[in-house]
């Protein structure tokens, strides 16, 4: 039988509950909006009228549909008023006690065929439902922030939810235009599970002074093109959300990944919500606002006192594969002489026809002119030889991601490059200390990560060892500025600052879809519509490739030696049956 959920009713206007009442509203429905006092009341008129305002002035939305919308909400202080409802959704604060008293006094309210969702997004959904008489009318119905906006829902199954109800409340969701997905009742269902263990490690991080707060949420915006960095989300979420859900996850799963990190606890206490009470990571110009002021901790952009930067006007990059080629491409079109060192002619001709086609690209596109085109072309030099490097002034090594093979690379650098000239390495994930050690200048050898392709990702990591001088990780941020880079400083750690945060990520989601709690197509939903993220993890991880992934995790639990990063044995799996992603065919998906 199929539900009509024509009159609905939301338990609580703050943000989430007011941005329900609007997605209800908008599709024609009539709502009971219910606060716990005027006061209440008013703030979720408020936060209604705000948001349907911005719809009006930017001409999303008629007079008249504004009108409509608004008249088809009556506003209410008390439960009783839920009589009628044929569902009702509870959005108050993440409280077990309070959402199961809730339920409890809502249960002798509404009528015998009422549908009870909870909007909760970590609580466990069976201890609300057994607050009741009847546990099998209640149900999950996780909306993400802004409700208005984000498609995703997650429809949260317990063991005893009946099935017609399941059914009901999905094909309703499909009604407003959600994307809605059904999974069981585990401590922060799909998303915040997934989502929250990667922002704890970020506070972990920041907490360490591995890497600025700045520094951080930029590497994830532009490394992984994320919409916001990290701290900035934890910030917008409320850290004092963050840390009842990361509380509540860990105390349901015991993963230590989920354990709230101390300092969360710390800014709650003293008060560092976020946005909401104006500081938090960041410092806001006032509670509420989004607007980010300077503060003790915003970086000058200044050059340390005492520090002089190196010149660096030539070039020298070794390699002539995609990553090599990006980066010659880079320094060349920024004004630098560039000589680049392949094995062979042949590889030197290829590279360079490779420059063209990109130069080609960018004149049809009118990006680029002919002879700006020229321009780049004469200022790249390919040689065999890596004597030609005896003059440059900074050395860019990207050949193959083999600790031996770099070892000897830099100790031949050692021998040709003249005093001060700084040696870097884009590598990903091996340790650049190792490459320093072989030379007799591990003070002049740093990390210079770009990111593929890097003709068109801003985000470089500037990597230091404990060797590394003040003057080379200066002078190599100043040239990521110079070359329309964003450079973010980090220290030399398996995983720098974005495959670090990355990969645990997607080997969590992996153990997901091997626990068979959603699939992943449902996993990727959930992380690209209800997460906003460009891409969800396994349709990433058959991009990268299964075995690149496999070794960049196997490198982060041989350094962190944590439990939780141990790759999931599915990955192990794949990757011996040779299903390594796009490049053959088949990896967690098949490709045609």
């Amino acid at each position: 039988m199929t539900r009509d959920f024509s009159t609905v009713g939301v338990i609580g206007l703050g943000t989430m509950g007011a941005g329900i009442v609007e997605v209800f509203a908008r599709n024609g429905i009539d709502v009971v909006a219910v606060e716990v006092d005027d006061a209440g009341v008013d703030r979720g008129r408020g936060v209604l009228a705000a948001s349907t305002g911005r719809a009006l002035e930017r001409g999303k939305m008629d007079q008249e549909a504004y009108d409509s919308l608004h008249s088809r909400v009556r506003y209410t202080t008390s439960l009783e008023d839920l009589a009628g409802a044929d569902l009702v959704v509870e959005a108050v604060p993440e409280s077990l006690e309070l959402k199961k008293s809730v339920f409890t006094r809502l249960d002798a309210i509404v009528g015998p065929e009422a549908v009870l969702a909870t909007n909760t997004s970590s609580l466990p959904v069976t201890e609300i439902a057994v607050a009741t008489t009847n546990p099998k009318r209640v149900v999950g119905m996780h909306f993400f922030n802004p409700a208005p906006v984000l498609q995703f829902v997650e429809i949260i199954r317990t063991v005893v939810t009946a099935d017609e109800v399941l059914d009901a409340v999905k094909a309703f969701a499909e009604r407003l235009g959600k994307r809605p997905v059904v999974v069981g009742d585990r401590a922060g269902f799909i998303a915040n599970a997934l989502l929250f263990g990667y922002l704890n490690h970020a506070v972990a991080m920041y907490d360490s002074r591995y890497a600025s707060r700045e520094d951080l949420d930029a590497a994830m915006r532009f490394g992984c093109g994320y919409p916001m960095g990290p701290l900035a989300l934890l910030d917008l979420i409320g850290l004092d959300t963050a840390y009842e859900i990361l509380d509540t996850m860990y105390r349901q799963g015991r993963n230590r990944l989920h354990a709230p990190q101390p300092i969360l606890k710390q800014m709650v206490s003293a008060g560092l919500k976020g946005r909401k009470s104006g500081q938090g990571f960041y410092t806001y110009e006032a509670p509420g606002s989004p607007v980010v002021v300077p503060d003790a901790q915003t970086p000058s952009g200044e050059i340390p006192e005492g520090v002089r930067l190196r010149p660096v006007a030539t070039v020298g990059v070794v390699g002539s594969g995609t990553m090599a080629t990006g980066i010659i491409e880079v320094f060349a079109k920024s004004g630098h002489d560039v000589v680049f060192v392949a094995r062979t002619d042949e590889k030197v001709a290829a590279v360079r026809a490779a420059i063209e086609r990109s130069n080609a690209r960018m004149i049809d596109k009118g990006r680029m002119t002919a002879a700006d085109a020229d321009a780049v072309l004469a200022r790249i030099t390919g040689v065999t030889s890596r004597d030609r490097l005896a003059s440059v002034d900074l050395v860019v090594e990207a050949i193959a991601e083999d600790l031996a093979v770099k070892q000897e690379l830099f100790r031949d650098l050692d021998r040709i490059c003249k005093p001060g000239a700084i040696l870097a390495t884009t590598t990903s994930s091996l340790p650049i200390i190792d490459c320093a050690k072989v030379t007799a200048r591990p003070e002049d050898v740093v990390g210079m990560h770009f990111f593929n392709p890097a003709q068109v990702m801003k985000l470089v990591e500037v990597v230091h060892t404990v060797s590394t001088s003040p003057e080379v990780v200066a002078t190599v941020q100043d040239l990521c500025r110079r070359l329309g880079k964003v450079a973010v400083t980090c220290g030399d750690r398996s995983g720098f600052i974005v495959n670090a945060l990355l990969f645990p990520y997607l080997n969590d989601a992996i153990k997901m879809l091997e626990a068979n709690y959603a699939s992943a197509d449902d996993i990727d939903t959930a992380m690209k519509t209800g997460c906003s993220l460009p891409m969800g993890p396994f349709e990433l991880l058959d991009v990268v490739g299964l075995d690149v992934s496999l070794a960049i995790e196997r490198e982060l639990y041989v350094e962190f030696r944590e439990p939780g990063f141990a790759p999931a044995p599915l990955l192990e799996h794949l990757v011996t049956a040779g299903y390594l992603g796009r490049k053959t065919g088949r990896g967690f998906r098949t490709y045609a």
